[in-house]
């Protein structure tokens, strides 16, 4: 499972009930890679948000150093929406291009909590991110409310042609903001 991409959802046909049970051997055997497919299985069927992150709680205190990237570190309602509009585009052809999304924190501002970045660049996901943070051609709007990479929904999207992902990245803003998510970026 180390290799398999969260929108795949893996464990789609499991019961509720062996999701549990591979989450709690996952904490026993400090699985990073499993027990994240088990929360993001729960995530993706709409578990209660005090479960999940209890459930991410635990894996971080259990598994840290094996937890993919692609696990969000706290409890995002519309994840689940994410993945469904950002699996609907896909790329031709193999470049050098990388879409990413940021969430953002707009906890002092009233409405929703969070918003998300939509952008696009040569390095990682993570690097670009790093590079926002520490004011490196940064947007705003990273600086200053990224808290961080939504690596899981674009993973399909990494190493894309230019011209696809300059497409891409305004369609999904596009379509991430007509599905009511405060978007900054995709331009």
């Amino acid at each position: 499972m180390a290799k398999v991409s969260p929108s795949s959802r893996p464990l789609q046909g499991v019961t509720q009930t062996e999701i549990v049970q591979r989450f709690e051997r996952a904490l026993t055997q400090a699985d990073g890679v499993a027990g994240a497919h088990c929360v993001h299985e729960l995530w993706m069927r709409g578990e209660m948000p005090m479960n999940i992150e209890r459930a991410l709680e635990r894996l971080w205190a259990q598994a840290a150093g094996s937890i993919p990237e692609w696990l969000p570190m706290r409890y995002i309602s519309w994840l689940p929406s994410v993945y469904d509009i950002a699996l609907t585009f896909r790329a031709s052809g193999k470049g050098r291009t990388n879409l990413y999304l940021v969430l953002l924190d707009y906890g002092d501002s009233p409405g929703e909590v969070y918003g998300i970045y939509v952008g696009m660049s040569k390095y990682s996901p993570m690097q670009r991110f790093d590079q926002h943070k520490a004011g490196i051609r940064a947007a705003g709007s990273v600086l200053k409310r990224g808290l961080e990479v939504l690596a899981g929904p674009t993973l399909h999207l990494q190493y894309i042609q230019r011209a696809e992902a300059e497409r891409i990245e305004v369609q999904l803003a596009e379509a991430l903001a007509a599905n009511g998510l405060l978007v900054k970026g995709g331009h």
